[in-house]
């Protein structure tokens, strides 16, 4: 643990008998900066020479905790700062912004004033280093036309790829260890052969290389070997990102980490999404997909973390350590990092505290129930032979952790409002599974507890499920049609109807809505819309408290769909071909730059993975606020009554969620009862600032009313 003992620089703002009192009454105020603060908040003001400086990030981190703590603020528009509630601990105090070089550290414990010396960066360069991953990323070229004449789907497609479905759905690209070629490369004849050998390290290698060069024809690697070779030589970002603004500067975020420096987190859990006051100040759940079954839990009161070992159901479970290391990584050589059984993607916790989980519980066969010839409802209408994921649930009191068997292979998974805390779930492919779980407490009776229904849309128009036919055939007047695509993504029950909404992936990709019905599966009938241009490219998605289904877009947006404004018939023909209406669409561009000569009428460079929505209000930027995870921002972008604030990450560097939640600790505390928790979720967690053997992260955010309040 490192001490400041002896050495801490002390510079209070004391304003006589006015001062004594403040202090007497557990606040300190700093006299004519109309600042004040409590016993245990940092206060002052940055300057630099060319004045106060607002909008700039303050950032107090100790090691004086199992896990890393670090609190960041935003600066107001006299260049005022306060780091409100922390521990009581010794801190290094320092100062990062746009237009800034880093500060020096100086030592502050709780309860002191500090007025903090900014540094105006010297150059261009120096300034860019610590702008967010977009403003390098988005310096690529793209193609020329004539490039992809051979690829379906020209450059929406390519830039698609380049963005969050693709590329970006597993790192972040942009950041310093991305924007330059790594040591162990740089002996390779061209730094295209330096990129064709870097996507190839690892055990994600052959992931990597797949897309880049079999989906994109190799492409990519001229271009992401021009970028690389820009910077190198000096080039810097032609745009300059602005500083916090507004809401921007009521952000106050803090920073943990948890899990160990191999493992890669998915997602996290904190309460029960329907009411988010469930599990209130407790411990945060984790799912390491693919690199570990020791699964991580962060106890934010405490700042420590732990981890439970999940084991399958079956012993011989595959594992994610039989994938080879295709060339060796430039920072594991030939190390096999991941070792999971379970590969557990997305945690969610119930009405109960319990926390479920999207994981593998056996090999890929299916038992019999859930085949030709088993009597169940669903088996009946659609058997299913191989799945991969399953369910499992974990009690945190007992530690005891259930394996679920499921005919429906799952991925994301949400409860829906409705008596039995139907549990749906997504990546089951041309299935959409769900569990009773009310039943499943009941009996243990996992065959009788679920069910899953094929996609089919009412292509004859009468209103019930008939026998149909598939998408690559035509249309018949007497039956339905199947909907072609890899199934649901995102799973988003309704609030409003009881439906169930879905991401289909697929280029240029569609949303679904799934009806169960009164008597699922024999009931249910689903409806596709197709994504018109200029939006392509659906990942994660959600839905408002007016079932209104906000979407990732690989396109650089934020897709809305409204359901209520389609003028057309929503079932017949028409309909089950998911064309009939573009009017439901509006897009919102995410902020940032685009990609270098891309033609406007594209998006921003920003890749975002998923998309959530604040249906209450738990991130005190409003209620039903679509947010999206902020993939080359650092962070999370909201949609706030039309207009994007920013939750960034300054520090460290290179922060990536996949999916993040709100939680209410204490309704009746404000600001502080209340917030985001966003994981990091990059693959490669040694890729952000630190490097190798820092640890995956865990942000809070909270909105406080003013850059001031403590």
């Amino acid at each position: 643990m490192r001490s400041h003992r002896g050495k801490r620089v002390v510079i209070a703002i004391l304003a006589g008998a006015g001062w004594l009192a403040a202090a007497a009454a557990g606040a300190q105020s700093s006299g004519g900066m109309g600042l004040q603060i409590d016993a245990d908040d940092i206060g002052g003001v940055v300057s630099s020479a060319n004045g106060p400086e607002a909008g700039v990030w303050v950032i107090a981190e100790t090691d004086a905790f199992e896990t890393r703590y670090a609190k960041i603020v935003v600066t107001d528009d006299q260049g005022r700062y306060v780091v409100p509630d922390l521990p009581n601990a010794d801190y290094e105090l320092w100062v990062r912004g746009y237009g800034l070089a880093d500060s020096a550290k100086i030592a502050a414990s709780p309860g002191e004033m500090h007025n903090l010396d900014a540094i105006v960066a010297p150059s261009a360069a120096a300034a860019a280093e610590v702008y967010p991953a977009i403003y390098w990323y988005s310096m690529m070229h793209m193609p020329a036309e004539a490039e992809l004449a051979n690829i379906e789907g020209g450059r929406h497609y390519y830039a698609n790829i380049m963005r969050n479905n693709g590329c970006v759905g597993c790192h972040q690209l942009g950041q310093k260890a991305t924007r330059t070629i790594p040591d162990a490369f740089m002996s390779m004849p061209t730094s295209e052969q330096a990129w064709i050998r870097r996507v190839q390290s690892g055990q994600a290698g052959q992931q990597m290389i797949r897309p880049l060069a079999q989906q994109l024809a190799g492409v990519p690697f001229k271009y992401l070997a021009d970028w690389t070779d820009r910077v190198a030589a000096g080039e810097v970002p032609s745009q300059t990102p602005p500083r916090p603004q507004g809401l921007e500067r009521n952000i106050v975020a803090t920073v943990r980490d948890w899990a160990s420096e191999k493992s890669y987190l998915h997602d996290l859990t904190t309460t029960d999404r329907r009411n988010p006051t469930v599990n209130a100040y407790g411990k945060i759940y984790g799912s390491p997909e693919l690199s570990t079954d020791n699964f991580p839990i962060l106890d934010p009161i405490a700042n420590t973390d732990t981890t439970f070992r999940a084991r399958p159901r079956d012993a011989d479970t595959p594992t994610t350590n039989e994938a080879p290391v295709v060339q060796p990584s430039a920072y594991w050589g030939d190390e096999r990092i991941w070792d999971s059984q379970m590969n557990s993607h997305n945690p969610m916790i119930g009405a109960d505290g319990r926390v479920w989980y999207t994981a593998r519980i056996r090999g890929d066969e299916t038992p019999a129930f859930c085949r030709e010839g088993s009597d169940h409802p669903s088996a009946k209408l659609y058997p299913v032979d191989r799945t991969g994921r399953n369910l499992a649930v974990y009690e945190p009191d007992s530690g005891k952790f259930t394996p679920i068997d499921t005919c429906f292979s799952t991925h994301h998974l949400h409860f829906a409002e409705d008596e039995n805390d139907t549990l749906w779930t997504s990546g089951g492919g041309d299935v959409v599974g769900w569990l009773d779980t009310k039943m499943f407490d009941a009996t243990g009776d996992a065959a009788r507890s679920q069910g899953w229904a094929p996609l089919i849309a009412d292509a004859n128009g009468n209103g019930k499920l008939d026998p149909w036919v598939e998408a690559d055939e035509p249309l018949d007047p007497a039956k339905d049609r199947h909907i072609p695509g890899s199934g649901f993504y995102a799973a988003m029950p309704s609030p409003v109807d009881g439906s169930v909404w879905g991401t289909l992936r697929d280029f240029p990709g569609a949303i679904v809505r799934l009806d169960p019905g009164s008597n699922p599966p024999q009931t249910a009938l689903s409806e596709v819309y197709n994504v018109p241009l200029p939006g392509y490219g659906p990942r994660g998605g959600d839905i408002d408290r007016n079932g209104v289904v906000w979407v990732s877009l690989g396109s650089g947006h934020l897709g809305e769909f409204d359901r209520r404004k389609c003028t057309a018939p929503l079932n017949g023909p028409e309909a089950a071909m998911g064309d009939h209406c573009a009017e439901g669409w509006t897009f919102h561009s995410y902020p940032g730059p685009g990609f270098v000569n891309q033609p406007g009428s594209d998006g921003s460079a920003e890749s975002s993975y998923y998309s959530w929505v604040d249906q209450h209000n738990v991130s005190g930027l409003g209620t039903d606020v679509p947010m999206s995870t902020a993939n080359l921002f650092d962070g999370v972008h909201a949609l706030v009554d039309g207009d994007w604030v920013t939750l960034r990450i300054p520090y460290p560097l290179g922060f990536y969620a996949k999916g993040f939640e709100g939680r209410i600790d204490d309704p009746a505390a404000g600001w502080k009862g209340r917030g985001l928790w966003v994981p990091s979720g990059d693959r490669t967690p040694w890729l952000k600032e630190g490097g190798k053997g820092t640890r995956p992260l865990v942000v809070h955010f909270q909105t406080r009313p003013d850059p001031l309040a403590h």
